[in-house]
């Protein structure tokens, strides 16, 4: 069972403070050393598709590599939402990344519209098309309104969308959506899910250890 911290656009906590859990932390950019340096399973936030070049703001799958770190997000919501993400150039960030020996979280889900309109399936379909199956690849299934929001996704809810992803790609499958100490049981007892891509939790060292502690439980 897989648990990542995604920090987004804040400092977080000590890296040390989380020495020895076992899970992952994507932090900011500029706090990739010393989560590395303190022992911790590193993922950026985002990675570009080429090796260098004149991309301003991008960061490449080798100058993740010299700092040690060991995958990446890509295509998460907010990057979709806020920065253009297409399917396609997350298609490009994958394959480049799984390409240059990172491992990748791969981020797909549907918003409140495409929920209410019965699109969620047809959403999931487009989003994963360009996607192709690796030993290094994991999804990770975030319902954008139960991003931030304080909603989640019942656990029938995620099993039902993580069913169906499984049926189209074959991979691990992770849940994200405002995971907490007090939902995370219920969701990841759920058969499909492999594990949680945890927000805002994962800036509070108790609770994102809790969440931890809670997966370690049920996977044994």
């Amino acid at each position: 069972m897989i648990i990542a911290g995604n920090w987004k656009m804040f400092r977080g906590p000590d890296p040390h403070a989380l020495a020895g859990l076992d899970a992952i932390v994507a932090p900011p950019f500029t706090r990739l050393r010393d989560c590395v340096d303190a022992g911790l399973t590193t993922y950026a936030q985002n990675v570009h598709w080429e090796a260098d070049g004149a991309y301003t703001g991008e960061i490449s799958a080798p100058m993740l590599l010299e700092l040690g770190v060991t995958g990446s997000l890509v295509g998460h919501s907010e990057r979709r939402l806020y920065f253009g993400e297409t399917d396609e150039t997350v298609a490009l960030r994958t394959r480049a990344a799984l390409d240059a020996g990172l491992r990748v979280i791969a981020c797909v889900g549907e918003t409140l519209a495409e929920r209410e309109a019965n699109e969620t399936e047809d959403v999931l379909r487009r989003q994963l098309s360009v996607l192709e199956p690796h030993p290094h690849l994991v999804l990770a299934y975030e319902p954008v309104w139960a991003i931030g929001t304080g909603l989640t996704a019942t656990p029938e809810m995620a099993q039902d969308a993580h069913a169906f992803i499984k049926s189209l790609l074959d991979a691990p499958v992770l849940y994200g959506g405002s995971v907490k100490p007090d939902n995370a049981a219920g969701l990841l007892a759920q058969p499909d899910v492999d594990g949680a891509l945890v927000g805002g939790a994962s800036l509070d060292v108790d609770s994102f250890k809790a969440i931890c502690q809670t997966a370690a439980r049920i996977r044994s």
